[in-house]
């Protein structure tokens, strides 16, 4: 997984509540079990038509939106089924940021396993940065994970909290893996052991 540092980017403002998953990545494209090819069907029902048309005036089909690699929200974003495919659409279109006052849990929980960064805000100062993004190309944010700010085009800085253990694992690139793997001189240390111990049993190929 990427490590998340420091991202400036373009951000788009989606000045939507109760996003639900199914909006994110609608079930029909839940064929897949891979993490990739899903960013082009990203909100796919509020991007285009019945017919399959780019819908012009939704902000991920205009310029510089496309390349957004932010997205500003309002309340309850990813609230719905526990897809996981919603990470995965999100992080497949570029997006390594979404703030928001607040997310579903079960999101929040994926969200962060799949490298995005959720920054939870209140609703005043998400609409104050989605004025900023409407600004376009020229009015990017700066989220700063180490210092835990996000920077305005006027370079006035908002804290935010995240929880020390998913900071850490952010700025490390770590997923559950990742974590695990951190450990792979113990784990092989005590396959060794148990193999000379009990060589009748089964080894573990980490």
């Amino acid at each position: 997984m990427d490590a998340f540092t420091k991202l400036t980017a373009v951000a788009a403002p989606l000045p939507m509540a109760n996003v639900d998953t199914d909006k994110i990545i609608p079930a029909r494209f839940l064929k897949t079990i891979k993490r990739t090819g899903l960013g082009v069907h990203l909100l796919d029902t509020l991007r285009y038509d019945e017919s399959g048309a780019e819908r012009p005036d939704f902000v991920l089909n205009r310029e510089p939106y496309r390349k957004a690699q932010i997205l500003i929200a309002h309340e309850n974003f990813g609230c719905g089924s526990s897809r996981e495919h919603a990470p995965w659409a999100l992080r497949d279109f570029g997006i390594r940021c979404v703030i928001a006052p607040d997310f579903a849990d079960i999101f929040f929980n994926n969200s962060f396993k799949n490298g995005i960064l959720l920054i939870r805000l209140p609703r005043a100062v998400c609409d104050t940065l989605m004025g900023d993004a409407g600004m376009g190309g020229n009015a990017r944010l700066t989220v700063d994970l180490a210092r835990q700010v996000v920077v305005r085009p006027n370079g006035e800085e908002i804290a935010f909290e995240i929880d020390p253990f998913r900071k850490h694992l952010l700025l490390n690139g770590l997923d559950d893996i990742g974590q695990t793997l951190q450990h792979a001189p113990q784990i092989e240390s005590y396959e060794t052991r148990r193999r000379a111990e009990k060589p009748w049993l089964p080894s573990i190929a980490i």
